[in-house]
């Protein structure tokens, strides 16, 4: 395990030599979030007072896209499978075939040194602009809810990063990797809740999604903590989303095991 603490100390300076890069990744970030408010605030003007989009208020909504925003920076997978995806086609990955590290959890405290870097550098502009967006942020029901909320966005990470590490694993297979990585990125902005809360949509699309991971990555948590998923359904959706880090986890593994059997190294 010491090693993986020392992995995880080296991948946080190194991410920190570029935090003018995380802060202006941040700032930028939020200019889509500006824009997603104010067609919302428009949406909601046209509905008069106590207007309400499913089953949210207009400081539900807002605070629905500051989660939102709050659980990307917390769990996004950043530049992992591109670098996972250029170590195997570099060659760099013969060192771990012959040293007592295993790649995947080299790989996973990397990404988590990368999420905490970012997080330390973005936290100001996003206190900021929460401070100034204050009087429509909503606080969870209890502490009880913040509590599975932290939970649920701990597996979302989980869970964003071994579908992440399961598609750079076909580097072993295909030259590019891109196209994939785009189509699974597309997927899941359009299906995790980033674009709207997926309680908005019909009921049969929410209950199809649901037979996704996709809604785990980002939607589910963001509704534990404003309330929307409480008792059993709560229980019932974190014992899914746990079931679907444990899928990822394995089948992450097997492709792992699978295309290192087709490995040649090419340098390194």
């Amino acid at each position: 395990m010491k090693k993986y603490w020392h992995v995880l100390g080296i991948g946080i300076q190194n991410n920190l030599t570029y935090r003018f890069n995380f802060l202006a990744r941040s700032l930028f970030g939020l200019i889509p979030l500006v824009a997603m408010l104010y067609i919302w605030k428009a949406i909601y003007k046209d509905k008069g007072a106590g207007g309400m989009v499913g089953t949210y208020a207009f400081a539900e909504m807002v605070s629905y896209y500051l989660l939102a925003t709050i659980v990307d920076a917390l769990t996004a997978v950043n530049e992992d499978d591109w670098q996972i995806a250029a170590d195997i086609k570099d060659g760099n990955i013969s060192q771990f075939l012959l040293k007592p590290i295993d790649y995947l959890w080299y790989r996973l405290w990397l990404f988590i040194s990368g999420r905490l870097a970012y997080l330390a550098v973005a936290t100001v502009p996003l206190v900021i602009f929460i401070f100034c967006l204050r009087k429509y942020f909503v606080l969870p029901p209890d502490w009880g809810t913040f509590g599975w909320f932290l939970i649920s966005a701990g597996l979302t990470a989980l869970l964003q990063f071994f579908m992440s590490y399961m598609m750079a694993m076909l580097a072993f297979w295909v030259m590019e990797v891109s196209t994939f990585i785009f189509i699974l990125f597309a997927f899941e902005y359009l299906a995790s809740g980033h674009l709207f809360p997926l309680n908005i949509l019909p009921p049969a699309f929410e209950r199809a999604l649901y037979f996704t991971p996709f809604p785990y990555q980002l939607y589910f948590p963001v509704s534990v903590y404003l309330g929307k998923t409480t008792g059993a359904e709560l229980a019932k959706g974190l014992l899914i989303q746990l079931a679907w880090v444990v899928a990822a986890y394995f089948a992450a593994r097997f492709a792992w095991n699978r295309g290192i059997k087709k490995y040649a190294a090419a340098g390194g």
